[in-house]
C-alpha cells in the first residue's frame, strides 16, 4: 500500500484557517494568530501556538480543536507545542480577523496600540479618557466604556452614544 506524501505547511496551515476560536467562533485559529509555527519534525507534524494569555480557559478546548481537525485530515504524528515567548499581541490579527470581528459586532482592538505600551501612552495623552473606540454598528467614535470586563477576558463592554447599542471591544494586549 502506497503511503500518502506529508502535506506542505502551507496545506496545514490553510486546514488551520477553517478551525475557529471556540469563544469567537467568527474568527479563525489563523486570523487570531495564535498559530505561530507548522513545520515538520521527521515525520511528527509539530504546530506551535501562543495562547491569547496563559490563562486563556480556551486553550485545552483550542488544541483539542487543532487535534481534531488534524487527524480528519490524516495526520497520525501530531505533537503541539505551546510557546508563551513572546507573548501574544492582539496586532497579530489579521486584517480580515479585524473584519470579521467588525462584521459580528465586535469593536476589533484599535491598531498599533497593543506593541510597546502604546495603549498606556495614548491613554495618559488622553487624560484618562476613553479611548476612540468606532461602533462596529454605525461606525460612531462617540462611545464609552461601560466595564473593562465583557463576556471573555480578552474584550470590554462598550456603548454607543449614537445608536445607543451595547457591544464588546477587543482589548488590546
Amino acid at each position: 500500500m502506497a503511503t500518502r506524501p506529508q502535506p506542505s505547511t502551507a496545506e496545514v496551515r490553510d486546514w488551520l484557517s477553517r478551525v475557529p476560536d471556540p469563544e469567537i467562533p467568527v474568527i479563525s485559529l489563523t486570523d487570531l494568530g495564535i498559530i505561530r509555527d507548522v513545520a515538520w519534525d521527521d515525520d511528527t507534524l509539530v504546530v506551535t501556538v501562543t495562547p491569547t494569555y496563559s490563562g486563556c480557559p480556551a486553550t485545552a478546548v483550542i488544541n483539542l480543536d487543532i487535534e481534531k481537525a488534524l487527524r480528519a485530515k490524516g495526520i497520525g504524528k501530531l505533537r503541539l507545542k505551546r510557546q508563551i515567548s513572546p507573548p501574544w499581541t492582539t496586532d497579530w490579527i489579521s486584517a480580515e480577523g479585524r473584519e470579521k470581528l467588525k462584521a459580528y459586532g465586535i469593536a476589533p482592538p484599535i491598531d498599533g496600540t497593543a506593541a510597546a505600551g502604546r495603549l498606556m501612552a495614548r491613554v495618559n495623552r488622553m487624560a484618562g479618557a476613553n479611548l476612540a473606540v468606532a461602533c462596529p454598528r454605525c461606525g460612531s467614535t462617540r462611545t464609552e466604556k461601560v466595564s473593562q470586563f465583557g463576556s471573555t477576558p480578552c474584550k470590554a463592554s462598550y456603548r454607543c452614544n449614537d445608536c445607543l447599542e451595547p457591544f464588546d471591544y477587543f482589548k488590546c494586549i
